[in-house]
C-alpha cells in the first residue's frame, strides 16, 4: 500500500512527561481510517501532530513520502484539514465561517456550494454560526475545512456531541466524501460501533503507542474483540 499519510514512531513529549511512546501509522489514499483506543492513550494528541499543530519531539509524519517538518504549517494544514471534537467558528456569519481558511491564503471559495455539500440550507450563508445547532455547526466546520481542497481529513471525536440524528448525518457525510471525492480520513474515536460502521483501517492506540492495526476485514474477524476488551477494561 502506498500510503497517503504516514507517521513512524512518532513521539511527543511536554513538562516531562512523555505521551506518545512510538506510534506508527499507515494510511491509503482514499481509506479511512479510524484510531481508538481507552481514554488517555494519546490518540488526540496523535492527531494534533499529524498536522503539527503539535510539534513532534521524535519521528516523523510524511504526507505523500515528503517530511512534513519540511513543509510550511499553513500549506500542511491546507492539505491535511482538521475537524475538532467541538466546532469553534470564526466570523459573525456563516458564510464568514466557512471563507476564514481560504482568506488566509487570498482565495474564495463556492460558500453555497459548500453548504450544499455537506447537507445545509445555502440560505444559511447568513446566519449567525452561534445561532446554529452543534450538528449544523459541525457541518460547517468541515465545508470550512473542504473550502481549502484538503487532501486529507483529520476528525477528533466528531460526533461525540451530537444526537443519534446529527451523528449519523455527519457519518454519511464522511461515507459520501470519502466515495465521491476520495478524500482521506484519520477519525478518532471511542465508540467502537462507530469504527465498525466507518472503517477501512482500524488502528489502536494505548498508552502512547500502537498496540494493532487492522484492516476491515482482519477487523471484522477478531481484531474488533481485542480492541473491545482493551478499550472496555476487560481481560
Amino acid at each position: 500500500m502506498t500510503s497517503k499519510i504516514e507517521a513512524r514512531d512518532l513521539r511527543y513529549g511536554v513538562g516531562g512527561a512523555e505521551i506518545l511512546k512510538g506510534v506508527d501509522l499507515a494510511v491509503g489514499k482514499g481509506e479511512v481510517a479510524c484510531v481508538t483506543g481507552p481514554s488517555g492513550s494519546g490518540k488526540s494528541t496523535l492527531l494534533r501532530a499529524l498536522n503539527r499543530l503539535v510539534e513532534p519531539t521524535a519521528g516523523e509524519v510524511f504526507v505523500d513520502g515528503v517530511p512534513t517538518g519540511t513543509m510550511d504549517p499553513l500549506v500542511l494544514r491546507r492539505r491535511v484539514g482538521m475537524i475538532f471534537q467541538l466546532p469553534a467558528l470564526s466570523g459573525e456569519t456563516v458564510e464568514e465561517a466557512v471563507l476564514y481558511g481560504p482568506r488566509l491564503f487570498g482565495r474564495g471559495a463556492d460558500v453555497a456550494g459548500l453548504l450544499d455539500a455537506v447537507g445545509l440550507e445555502p440560505s444559511l450563508h447568513s446566519r449567525d454560526p452561534e445561532g446554529l445547532s452543534v450538528g449544523q455547526q459541525q457541518r460547517v466546520s468541515i465545508a470550512r475545512a473542504l473550502a481549502l481542497s484538503p487532501e486529507v481529513l483529520l476528525m477528533d471525536e466528531p460526533t461525540s456531541a451530537l444526537d443519534e440524528s446529527a451523528r449519523d448525518r455527519i457519518e454519511g457525510l464522511v461515507k459520501d466524501l470519502n466515495r465521491s471525492e476520495g478524500l482521506t480520513f484519520v477519525i478518532v474515536s471511542h465508540d467502537l460501533e462507530q469504527v465498525e460502521r466507518l472503517a477501512d483501517r482500524v488502528v489502536l492506540v494505548d498508552a502512547g503507542r500502537t498496540a494493532g492495526e487492522w484492516d476491515r476485514e482482519e477487523f471484522d474477524g477478531g481484531g474488533s474483540e481485542t480492541v473491545r476488551r482493551l478499550v472496555s477494561g476487560s481481560s
